[in-house]
């Protein structure tokens, strides 16, 4: 707690002084922080500089949550108890640098989360829409299409991921809990990307690793890509289509639905007696367990009319796991959320969310799962927003602790963010 709190005061005062040489704090190409970041995907692509010297943005973001969730099984494993009570408060630490006329730097650490509660580094990665540090004029005309992006990142499969809460990071997600199928993974790679009127194409290898290690493995290189087509038609319409691929033919271990370690909004539901916050930290999650081969699609319309905006997903993801499994093994995702913006500044919003998966387990089994929120919100300014969720999941066909399961409550949830 004592190096939490240095680590904060040393934010604060940098912030403060890196504020009085520079007031306006936006990159270029950079999604805001806060409420303008909502329903924007991949980082802005345009040619417009502002660029005089390097400048670095120091950003963050806290959230806490009040908890009111019951669960219950067929009794055959007992569950911990529940009761209502705040969780622990994450926090994120954010430096975005413009070091060069179109070259970005971001990393990204949790300073609290409920896997680690001591600081420590998400990723981060070198973002570049010029060539201008080659020669002045490098390339320009194609480079106004191109971007290339580098790091031990989070990679860019789905859109989910651009919807999601990453920690404290959590003013982009219109609810609390993030989705059953839980698409996240850092890991270190190259990804190139295309656009042009509205039109995207993006190819992207991995080494398919979370952790890094030079120890050989028998783990393969992962590739991913993403078609789509996004457009602003006029003031009250726009329409975004995408479709995603990774793959990955051999690995020690897949972390496409394993490399989330800040960890679920829903603690402790549906674990056994002793379980813990921290090792247990992926409550109320789907992991498929296609751990030595995968290969997953994931297709996503968005559609926004004046307040009204509908995101859609379907997700399959088929491969191998360890030991005794079946030769192959199949999950299907499907999600939709729909949700209402109004207010003068669309300081408020209602909506909803339905989330089902089918699948087979490891032993052979069919599993399904369906999970339904009903979420709230105001933004009480662009940087502050207050959530309130009622959410709902059940398991059938399931064995062991999660036989007959369901859980249900309330969430409430504190953002800030900048």
């Amino acid at each position: 707690m004592r190096t939490l709190k240095l680590t904060l005061m040393i934010c604060l005062t940098m912030a403060f002084s890196f504020n009085s040489f520079a007031q306006k704090r936006d990159l270029d190409n950079f999604r805001p922080r806060d409420q303008r970041g909502i329903n924007v995907f991949e980082a802005p692509k345009d040619t417009v500089t502002t660029f005089d010297g390097l400048k670095v943005r120091i950003g963050g973001a806290s959230t806490l949550q009040f908890q009111s969730i019951d669960h219950e099984n067929n009794g055959a494993v007992p569950l911990i108890a529940l009761g209502d009570n705040f969780n622990l408060a994450t926090a994120n630490l954010d430096l975005d640098v413009a070091l060069y006329d179109g070259v970005r730097m971001h990393l990204r650490t949790y300073l609290s989360s409920r896997h680690h509660p001591e600081p420590y580094v998400k990723g981060g990665y070198l973002l570049v829409d010029k060539l201008e540090f080659v020669g002045e004029g490098f390339m320009a005309e194609t480079m106004k299409y191109l971007t290339f992006k580098f790091g031990h990142m989070e990679i860019n499969y789905g859109d989910a991921h651009f919807r999601r809460s990453d920690n404290a990071a959590t003013i982009y997600n219109p609810f609390i809990g993030n989705y059953l199928m839980d698409s996240f993974t850092t890991e270190v790679g190259f990804e190139a990307y295309y656009r042009n009127n509205g039109w995207l194409a993006m190819l992207g290898v991995t080494n398919g690793k979370l952790n890094q290690s030079v120890e050989e493995t028998n783990t393969k290189p992962s590739f991913l890509a993403k078609f789509g087509y996004d457009k602003q038609f006029n003031d009250d319409f726009r329409f975004r289509m995408t479709g995603s691929l990774y793959t990955t033919k051999e690995s020690s271990k897949t972390w496409l639905y394993d490399g989330d370690r800040a960890g679920s909004r829903y603690y402790l539901v549906m674990e056994e007696v002793g379980a813990s916050s921290s090792g247990n930290f992926r409550s109320g999650r789907i992991n498929p367990g296609l751990s030595t081969e995968l290969t997953s699609v994931m297709i996503n319309p968005f559609v926004r009319y004046k307040g009204l905006e509908f995101f859609g997903l379907y997700e399959n993801a088929s491969g191998k796991g360890f030991g005794p499994n079946p030769p192959s093994r199949t999950y299907n995702h499907y999600a939709a959320d729909l949700i209402y913006r109004f207010g003068a500044s669309e300081d408020f919003y209602v909506g909803g969310r339905y989330s089902y998966i089918d699948g087979e387990q490891a032993s052979g089994q069919d599993i399904s799962v369906d999970r339904l929120q009903l979420g709230a919100g105001w933004f009480m300014t662009k940087n502050i927003l207050a959530k309130l969720e009622y959410v709902n999941q059940s398991y059938s066909d399931a064995a062991s602790i999660l036989a007959d399961g369901q859980f249900d409550g309330l969430m409430l949830e504190a953002v800030i963010s900048f």
